[in-house]
């Protein structure tokens, strides 16, 4: 009997759960805990090819073929640990699978080498799973002991970096789709929505909407034809979550498609995903086509009666595409933009038919709740936030990548216990959370517990889950101005607040960023009246704009404003940027009694702002210099200084 029959016949159709880490011996050799010859897995996520995962694995595999060793490679996905990156796991006969960070292509032969020896290198080890089935090496930390895994608690991101996510068979071996065709079989539509109403469960898209409750009103909705939608439209600047989940656990989202669908009574399902994600758009065709093969999808699966049809739909990638009803235009080949609610989609959305739309991290939720009960995940997190929450952490942090965390973990910990804290022991200085629309964080409310409502008392949102740590060295003013920035250009153009407002607030941070070619008469006055019509400017855009985007897209600004103005007041009254961002406010000057006369930075000067003899002390010429920093990165003797 081969792999597919045997998990048909044996799992699939059993009528009770297997679990997840059974030991029955085929089940373990399909997912490799028993195995006859080495294996070698290699992260080849996003993250790692940018890394250079892609070198690493082809010298792998011409270090086997060089020496004739018979092996198995693996690519996986991200385990998380991003800055770690390339990541290559070995695993040897009788031995724990044992984790390699930062391998390049020049170590992977002294690392194989060693290994397959029984010799564990000196350098570049991460830690070993550990696992009943194995005999654990001596002198390697436990890996999820290490600070990064151990403050974790991890549903959605469990297989992540660990399974092969191009196997549906490995997949199911670790309990795949045991649930789904548990509740084709066992429960009825409304029974699963009345599970996932129980389980507490909120959108993690950004709005925490009840998703127990969207599925109940879809269900209620009388209609000949309903859908659901996956939104994976993630482009929010820094965030990788969703496309982190399709690449290492494909099947785990599509199970949850699956279970959303049969919950709500829809026969056909979209995966709406950017298109800049090719390596989750190929897993997820791969993972389609696999449910195909193994009866999982079409017409009356498993003599259950359902239907399921499930279609993966290409991002054109704008910001706004995120919004659902923006979402639906797109889908139906229309321009991507907001449409007034109500009707909600749930009553009237897809071509004018009920309709959820659920997001990646959401839908990754529902099997482990399905499988586990209810009162399981209900007991995880806060009184009103429930479960896990999945974060890009980016920045300034010592280590950056995926964290899952549960509901009700404070920043504080978040960042300095399970990333690390802060990058060289520079000073934390604020945390952007929530996206390009969300709020900045300070370190006095460090604190703060990460769920919902806390966050939205404080100012804040969630969003998504995009977190940009950072440290002293970053300008607010400039921060505040960059997000804008990226909104004004992504807004749809639809309303005039959002249109115009973000434009207008762009034009002025940018005009107390820049030196202006005189400190009289009307630019001292347009810098002024500027900065008065900023507080304005954010509460029409928020009160006034027709989608979430626009809504939203005052929080940098006003949040920033809040807690750090005075360096907003040194931007309007000093001219200066305490952090030395910003170019055009720069001032640099020689002392004398360093410099050399060497003339290298005379030289450099774009502006030949730089005057003297050689051999002879120079001089800046303030009017001239453009603040461009070209001088300070030439001198050899330290003697170009920042005002």
């Amino acid at each position: 009997m081969d792999v597919r029959d045997f998990l048909i016949s044996e799992v699939l159709t059993s009528k009770s759960l297997i679990p997840a880490h059974s030991i029955n011996g085929r089940l373990a050799e399909i997912r490799r805990d028993r195995i006859k010859q080495p294996v070698i897995y290699i992260g080849t996520g996003s993250c790692g090819l940018v890394a250079g995962a892609g070198k690493t694995l082809k010298a792998v595999k011409q270090y086997l073929d060089e020496k004739s060793i018979d092996a198995e490679i693996v690519e996986v996905g991200c385990i998380g640990l991003c800055s770690s990156e390339p990541l290559m796991d070995v695993q040897i006969p009788g031995k724990s699978r044992i984790s390699f960070n930062n391998v390049d292509s020049t170590m992977v032969e002294t690392i194989l080498n060693d290994i397959f020896n029984g010799i564990v290198p000196s350098g570049n080890v991460l830690g070993q799973f550990l696992n009943p089935l194995h005999e654990a090496w001596t002198s390697v930390e436990d890996i999820s002991m290490l600070p990064f895994f151990r403050y974790q608690h991890r549903i959605v991101l469990a297989n992540c970096g660990k399974s092969d996510p191009q196997s549906i068979s490995d997949y199911i071996a670790r309990g795949g789709y045991q649930t789904y065709l548990k509740c084709l079989n066992n429960y009825t539509a409304e029974k699963v929505c009345d599970i996932i109403d129980e389980s507490g469960l909120r959108g993690r898209g950004g709005g925490g909407y009840p998703t127990g409750r969207k599925w109940k009103t879809a269900h209620n909705s009388v209609s000949d034809q309903k859908y659901l939608v996956c939104n994976a439209a993630e482009s929010d600047p820094g965030a990788f979550m969703d496309r982190a989940i399709i690449e290492g656990d494909p099947h785990l989202l599509l199970e949850g498609i699956s279970i959303a669908a049969y919950a709500v009574g829809a026969t056909k399902a979209y995966i709406y995903i950017m298109a800049d994600y090719q390596q989750a758009i190929k897993n997820l065709k791969l993972a389609i086509a696999q449910m195909k093969e193994y009866a999982l999808s079409g017409y009356n699966i498993y003599r259950s009666g359902t239907d399921l049809q499930i279609n993966v739909v290409v991002s054109p990638g704008a910001f706004v595409c995120g919004e659902e009803t923006a979402l639906i235009n797109s889908i139906q080949g229309k321009r991507a933009m907001p449409a007034p609610k109500p009707p909600y989609p749930a009553i009237e959305g897809l071509f004018k038919k009920p309709t959820v739309i659920n997001n990646v991290e959401t839908l990754a939720n529902v099997p482990f709740i399905l499988r586990h009960g209810p009162q399981v995940f209900n007991s995880i997190g806060t009184v009103n936030s429930k479960g896990t929450k999945v974060f890009a952490v980016t920045g300034k942090s010592a280590l950056t990548g995926l964290i899952e965390i549960e509901m009700g973990t404070t920043l504080k910990d978040l960042i300095f216990k399970i990333a690390g804290g802060i990058k060289n022991d520079k000073h934390f200085k604020a945390v952007q959370i929530g996206g390009p629309s969300g709020s900045c964080v300070p370190e006095q409310q460090l604190d703060l517990p990460v769920d919902y409502e806390s966050l939205w008392e404080a100012g804040a949102i969630m969003g998504s889950g995009g977190m940009v740590v950072m440290d002293e060295n970053t300008c607010m003013v400039d921060m505040v101005k960059f997000f804008m920035n990226f909104l004004q250009q992504e807004s749809c153009g639809k309303c005039i607040p959002c249109r115009e407002g973000t434009r207008r607030i762009h034009e002025i941070l940018e005009n107390i960023t820049r030196r202006p070619p005189s400190e009289t008469g009307h630019e001292v006055l347009e810098r002024f009246k500027g900065i008065m019509q900023l507080d304005g400017l954010a509460e029409v855009i928020r009160d006034t704009s027709l989608c979430g985007l626009g809504q939203t897209a005052p929080n940098p600004l006003i949040s920033a404003m809040k807690w750090f103005r005075d360096e907003f007041e040194e931007h309007v009254f000093d001219r200066k940027c305490r952090a030395g961002v910003c170019k055009e406010l720069r001032v640099f000057y020689i002392e004398v009694d360093k410099c050399t006369g060497c003339v290298a930075c005379l030289r450099k000067c774009p502006t030949n702002a730089i005057v003297g003899q050689p051999r002879q002390p120079h001089f800046i010429i303030e009017d001239k210099c453009i603040g461009c920093g070209i001088c300070y990165d030439v001198c050899k003797f330290v003697a170009i200084t920042i005002k």
